[in-house]
């Protein structure tokens, strides 16, 4: 029997007919890639909806963590909708727009200040695995399926969603990845980096609501700030004394108070994200 956790959320704020759904279960929330008929591939505006809804919900201080997923248990998703291609990126100029606006959607996810997890069941491949790659955590099925075969299309990546893909696994595999244009199974994809976590598929939905839950669970500053020291770090610039500072913040904050207090108490800390 397929868990709770792999159907989006019964709170959903918008209908079935919706390009994307937003589901809300307490401070986690889910945001569903929502073709499941094309195996959930991305139209225009269903690009430009997931940039809505990701910069919605990083204004929202009651969420701790967003998962994201595809609808059904096919597809993470099969990247961009081809049929549209003959309008979005008939030439470079068109082309050109197009490319600025998804990378809008990809920052989006990538510098959001919650934490995200990339629930992943099926075909991720293409523009569906590079939103996953800008997420901070991907889980994935055994039987999934990986790759980025647009040479075979005659096209590259641009610059931003290759950037995310070089980070999350070096230069040498993100260029075996689009230069082979393989597809390839979980197992390979955790051993390049690719996934944190490969799980049964009728798992994949408990473990990364599991592990969404962690992180709810935890002191959101806190993870808001590991999420910037990180994106920091990989800036080789010299951190400046005020940076330096900031890495102490955290010590005169409400939720140190209590998650100290309660440690001491054993018990569970309720965090106020203050």
């Amino acid at each position: 029997m397929p868990s709770k956790h792999d159907q989006p959320s019964t709170r959903a704020t918008k209908s079935s007919a919706e390009p994307i759904l937003l589901g809300r279960d307490g401070a986690i929330a889910t945001v569903t890639l929502n073709n499941p008929d094309k195996l959930n591939a991305l139209s225009f505006g269903m690009w430009m909806r997931l940039g809505e809804i990701v910069r919605e919900l990083e204004a929202d201080d009651g969420v701790r963590c967003i998962v994201l997923r595809g609808a059904g248990e096919q597809a993470f998703a099969a990247g961009a909708d081809i049929s549209e291609f003959e309008k979005v990126r008939a030439n470079a100029k068109v082309a050109k727009d197009y490319g600025n606006k998804i990378e809008g959607t990809m920052r989006a996810v990538k510098e959001c200040r919650h934490p995200t997890v990339a629930m992943i069941h099926g075909v991720c491949v293409g523009g569906g695995l590079e939103i996953a790659s800008q997420c901070d955590l991907r889980i994935c099925g055994a039987s999934s399926r990986f790759g980025i075969p647009i040479n075979k299309l005659g096209l590259v990546v641009g610059y931003g969603e290759m950037q995310a893909l070089i980070d999350l696994v070096g230069r040498a595999t993100a260029l075996e990845i689009l230069l082979e244009g393989r597809v390839f199974g979980a197992e390979e994809a955790k051993q390049k980096g690719l996934v944190n976590r490969v799980v049964a598929d009728d798992q994949v939905g408990a473990e990364a609501l599991a592990a969404a839950e962690r992180i709810a669970a935890g002191a959101p500053l806190v993870a808001r700030w590991h999420k910037k020291f990180a994106r920091r770090l990989a800036d080789p610039r010299p951190l400046t004394e005020a940076e330096r500072d900031e890495g102490y913040a955290c010590f005169d904050t409400e939720d140190y108070r209590i998650g100290f207090k309660a440690f001491l108490a054993k018990q569970k800390p309720q965090f106020k994200g203050k």
